[in-house]
């Protein structure tokens, strides 16, 4: 027998080993992507949960909706929930662009359905509210601006209430205060949470703080890494230094939580885990997001504002909860802003545990100022705070 033939028999059977292993890697993928399927769609029915009261009836006299409103020519999305809806009404204005909020919120305790009936709108092009077919050109401050005073309107038709509070958070405080400004007989006040006002500049102090620490911490491989991404550069810089200020903020506790070191961990698995979206709106939420980012100038548009411009007066109370790690939106800038920011009643409440989120990381404390100054229509607390009186 020739080397020739011996070698064609030799490599049959490899061949076959070959085979039969890709055969059987293929199998457990697709043994493993069934159970996550599967998993998914356990996770994923997309009711809305009801308030229970304590044998297990819905909570009477409560309301937990999932539902789709034509908004200035969108159909959008929202969740409205309250453990008594004859509650005065909160719209909630969530942050991003297009990263709607309630999907994380329900894994902390959050306190706002004591206290209101929550309006918690997908804003256009996010979440409940996405679909292929919105231009682009829509996704524009303005339009978000105008979109927030419709959706205020249905909600003051739909509960026959003569005004409600507004909520922004960080990108949604952008739009939140400026509908204040535009339509202020609509609210009773406004609540900024990490609240933005000159964001470019923000960016810059997070830059700093950030390359501070890891000199602090001698690590050279971030600082090295840094270096490819100069702050002066900041309107240029690539999605690849975006990723990254994700991960760094994260890691030195200045992000969306000031414990929250994995976006994994503390965003990704919790709107996977929602039950109350269904699997496609949870894909419709990551769509969204990336629409928001990259297929649309809101980006471009929020690091440009400068609120301290654009939005100096307002004529309702005024309430910015600020935590003291955030660096997503600057502690200092936000405080600069509330020194200046003309309005007829005023409160700034520094929240020493929180970073980026202090509704869902000191909920008990912001309950307190939601009870005992906002719902009140006084600044009593912030004063007994700024006094030492109450201790921050």
């Amino acid at each position: 027998m020739t080397n020739k033939k011996i070698k064609r028999l030799s490599i049959k059977p490899f061949v076959r080993k070959v085979v039969n292993s890709m055969l059987i890697i293929l199998s457990v993928l697709l043994v493993c992507v069934v159970i996550t399927a599967s998993v998914l769609m356990t996770w994923s029915p997309g009711k809305p949960k009801p308030f229970l009261d304590e044998n297990g009836s819905v909570l009477s006299g409560s309301i937990s909706e999932k539902i789709h409103v034509t908004i200035n020519g969108a159909r959008q999305g929202m969740f409205i929930k309250g453990v008594d809806k004859t509650k005065p009404v909160l719209l909630f204005v969530h942050g991003g662009p297009g990263m709607p909020e309630y999907a994380i919120s329900q894994k902390h305790a959050t306190v706002l359905e004591k206290y209101f009936t929550v309006c918690w709108w997908d804003q256009r092009g996010a979440g409940l509210s996405y679909n292929t077919n919105i231009s682009p050109d829509t996704m524009t401050v303005e339009q978000l601006t105008s979109d927030t005073v419709t959706v205020t309107n249905y909600l003051r038709k739909r509960f026959g209430q003569e005004k409600i509070y507004l909520m922004g958070h960080s990108w949604g405080s952008v739009i939140g205060i400026q509908a204040a400004k535009r339509a202020p007989e609509l609210f009773y006040a406004y609540i900024g949470m990490g609240q933005m006002s000159k964001q470019r500049q923000s960016e810059n102090l997070s830059y700093e703080y950030i390359v501070e620490q890891y000199k602090r911490a001698r690590n050279k491989k971030m600082l090295e890494k840094l270096k490819r991404y100069p702050s002066d550069k900041m309107d240029t810089l690539p999605s690849a230094y975006w990723n990254m200020r994700d991960e760094m903020m994260h890691s030195l506790g200045i992000g969306t939580t000031h414990k929250m070191k994995s976006v994994v961990k503390g965003i990704f698995l919790p709107v996977m885990q929602n039950p109350e979206y269904t699997f496609s709106e949870k894909i419709n939420i990551w769509r969204g997001k990336f629409f928001a980012n990259n297929a649309t100038g809101l980006w471009d548009e929020m690091m440009a504002t400068d609120l301290t411009k654009t939005v100096q007066k307002l004529d309702i109370p005024v309430y910015f909860c600020h935590g003291i790690y955030d660096y997503t939106v600057s502690y200092k800038l936000a405080k600069d802003y509330f020194d200046k920011l003309q309005a007829p009643m005023k409160g700034f409440y520094t929240f020493e545990q929180s970073a980026h989120s202090p509704l869902f990381e000191e909920p008990e404390k912001f309950a307190h100022i939601l009870q005992e100054d906002v719902l009140a229509g006084t600044n009593n607390l912030f004063y007994y705070y700024r006094m030492g009186i109450l201790g921050e």
